[in-house]
């Protein structure tokens, strides 16, 4: 943003620039050739007036004072000066493109000055080949004209100077910008830096980092104001989530309870209905414990929501070879087998118990997948290195799951059509993304070998 708005204000100044600078430049080159024009004409018109009787009377003598005027005139300013006679023809010239005396008669400005007219401008001299700044003024008395002085000065003397005087524009162009360049720096450091503040907060609140403010004491008033009304909204938003996260909390706590209760005393009855009702009571007892089941996994959500807990260094290598031979008895009652190929010496950047937890709910969603299909299943826990992070995958030999499967297996309280009835609570995906995204990773499920059953991979920042 910062340089975005410095280009701005570069563009805008450079806009200006230009707009003034280019007319002022055009404006003072035109104004140095006319100041020069209307130098030389008052010039000629001294030059005339010195040379006017001596050129009237036109001895030799004369005309060696003409050539000392003019020679003297020259030597000054630079200029050629060109006196004629009635004739048009060179009396005098002080740079002559050829020895020998020549008529200037052919010569426009020349022309007009033996009719009488003061002539001034420029044109291209072919003589010379290139262009020229003239005055030709008529040496006169009495309304008869004796001759003409007329003085020529190059252009490129004129294009020079102009140079000069856009070289002057540009240096003040280039300090300008570079002023403009620093002051706008400073500017928009000054605006940029609190609004990024704000948009790296407006992110952290998106990750769910809900204590997250943004500075109030930055920035014009506009955004600090804007910062203001962010934090208050942020603050409603926390307060509202962490009373409802409570309440689920609260609640998941408070019913373990009396559910506890109620599954012994349906044990009870189950004991003194007899064989007619135990059926009922076993029915009874396994909805209670899958009620328990779901209210333990809401309040591990819960928590897993609210806290934030430090990470430290786990050994994942040796967690998942625990956890792995921890469910093997279990599975085996369901006629699963429990396989583990574990990369060694592998450490994950996590907080406590997360990857017990991760491990526990991805084994026992495999179990449960691969023991639905007659015949022996096989979970394979699997653990390798992946660059800068950890890779974990959990792939059973179940049914596996459709593309819309995989996209809604996150989903609170889904289960798969294939699911069993009372089988599962809907929370273990969901539990195990929200672990893992805490943590800094990634979780995600493929179909498994062979598009055979399913295969859950758990990418961790590798310590």
């Amino acid at each position: 943003m910062t340089r975005r708005l410095v280009a701005g204000y570069i563009i805008l100044t450079l806009v200006v620039l230009v707009v003034l600078m280019v007319p002022l430049g055009i404006t003072h080159e035109h104004g140095l050739e006319q100041d020069l024009l209307l130098r030389m004409e008052r010039d000629a018109g001294v030059v005339a007036s010195l040379v006017e009787d001596d050129l009237r009377r036109g001895t030799p003598a004369d005309q060696a004072k003409i050539a000392t005027v003019a020679a003297d005139y020259s030597a000054e300013t630079g200029a050629r000066v060109a006196v004629t006679n009635a004739s048009g023809v060179a009396v005098v010239d002080t740079d002559p493109p050829e020895p020998g005396r020549r008529s200037l008669r052919t010569r426009p400005e020349v022309t007009s000055a033996l009719d009488g007219t003061v002539a001034t401008g420029s044109r291209y001299s072919e003589t010379l080949g290139t262009d020229l700044l003239y005055v030709a003024v008529p040496v006169a008395e009495g309304g008869t004209v004796y001759g003409t002085v007329r003085i020529t000065y190059p252009a490129s003397e004129v294009t020079r100077a102009a140079q000069r005087y856009w070289l002057l524009l540009a240096a003040v162009g280039v300090i300008t910008l570079l002023a403009v360049a620093a002051v706008g720096w400073l500017l928009a450091r000054w605006v940029a830096r609190p609004i990024g503040r704000l948009e790296q907060a407006a992110d952290a609140v998106g990750a769910g980092q809900l204590a997250t403010r943004a500075p109030e004491d930055e920035g014009p008033p506009e955004v600090r104001a804007l910062a203001h009304r962010f934090n208050a909204m942020v603050a409603q938003v926390e307060e509202l989530v962490g009373a409802q996260e409570a309440f689920v909390a609260d609640a998941s706590h408070e019913l373990r309870t009396p559910l506890t209760g109620l599954r012994l005393r349906i044990e009870n009855l189950g004991a003194v209905a007899g064989s007619a009702g135990e059926s009922d009571a076993i029915g009874a007892a396994a909805e209670v414990d899958r009620l328990s089941q779901i209210v333990d996994s809401l309040l591990v959500l819960a928590r897993a929501e609210r806290a934030e807990a430090p990470l430290t260094r786990v050994n994942a290598s040796a967690l998942v070879e625990q956890r792995a031979d921890e469910w093997t008895d279990l599975a085996a009652e369901s006629g699963v087998q429990v396989v583990t190929r574990v990369a060694p010496g592998l450490h994950a950047r996590l907080p406590d118990g997360v990857l017990e937890q991760v491990l526990d709910n991805l084994i026992d969603n495999a179990v449960t997948a691969a023991g639905s299909r007659p015949g022996a299943g096989t979970v394979t826990v699997g653990l390798a290195s992946a660059g800068e992070a950890i890779e974990i995958s959990v792939t059973d030999t179940g049914p596996g799951l459709d593309a819309a499967g995989k996209e809604h297996a996150f989903d609170r309280f889904w289960r798969a059509p294939s699911s069993e009835p009372g089988a599962g609570t809907g929370l273990g995906l969901p539990i195990v993304r929200r672990l893992v995204e805490a943590a800094g990773g990634a979780v995600l499920l493929a179909d498994g070998p062979g598009g055979r059953g399913l295969r859950a991979v758990v990418s961790l920042p590798r310590a």
